[in-house]
């Protein structure tokens, strides 16, 4: 796993993401920024928060940390959160080994990120793990096709977007949400199910502690 590389994709692709991702939210995703964040709560952790695109949807009252690998997007985020006056913390680091601790957010919330992130089940753990108990995950991407022709068409496009970007078309979040254990609370498929929204809540045990996971023991 190449970090160094993905960090110098995303800090030169910085200049263009916004007009690109804008065609798509357009075209693709609708609504979808606009509802992921309307669920947020409390302490947010927005992850592979880019160039700050979801900044002006959060509610009032939320209090956002936002986390990239790319420091060149983190800086359009800034200029973004200055814009709209909102005060927001911004950090430079992986996914992949978040640096918070156990239980330190009411809210994770990742949009169109896990479809890049090079080891997305890692990521979902550690978003699980920084979750407090009773807290929402919530989930917006691209993902494997309800239809067998979209499918192909996605394994196709796979064959060029994954080793040039990174950029994968048939991953499920959803699978690895309740693989930790994870209830699922909402979810929505639209566009031939190749966008998927998800809203998840982390079980808290009899005692008041988070439940384990399954498959973490």
């Amino acid at each position: 796993m190449d970090q160094a590389r993905w960090q110098t994709y995303w800090d030169r692709k910085s200049a263009t993401y916004d007009a690109e991702i804008g065609v798509l939210d357009r075209r693709i995703f609708g609504d979808s920024r606009q509802w992921a964040c309307s669920q947020a709560s409390g302490e947010v952790l927005e992850v592979a928060v880019g160039t700050g695109l979801n900044l002006p949807h959060y509610p009032a009252g939320t209090t956002v940390t936002g986390l990239d690998l790319s420091e060149q997007m983190l800086g359009l985020a800034r200029t973004r959160a200055a814009d709209l006056g909102r005060e927001v913390t911004l950090r430079q680091g992986t996914a992949h080994a978040l640096p918070f601790a156990d239980g330190s957010f009411d809210t994770v919330v990742c949009t169109l990120g896990l479809c890049a992130i090079p080891d997305h089940e890692t990521a979902v753990t550690e978003m699980v793990r920084v979750l407090r108990p009773g807290g929402r995950l919530i989930l917006l991407d691209h993902v494997a096709s309800t239809s067998r022709i979209a499918r192909g068409v996605q394994w196709l496009v796979e064959r060029v977007t994954v080793p040039m970007a990174g950029e994968h078309f048939l991953r499920r979040p959803l699978h690895l949400v309740e693989a930790r254990g994870l209830v699922v609370e909402q979810r929505q498929r639209f566009k031939l199910g190749v966008v998927e929204r998800l809203v998840a809540r982390k079980p808290v045990s009899s005692s008041g502690d988070p439940a384990t996971p399954p498959g973490l023991l």
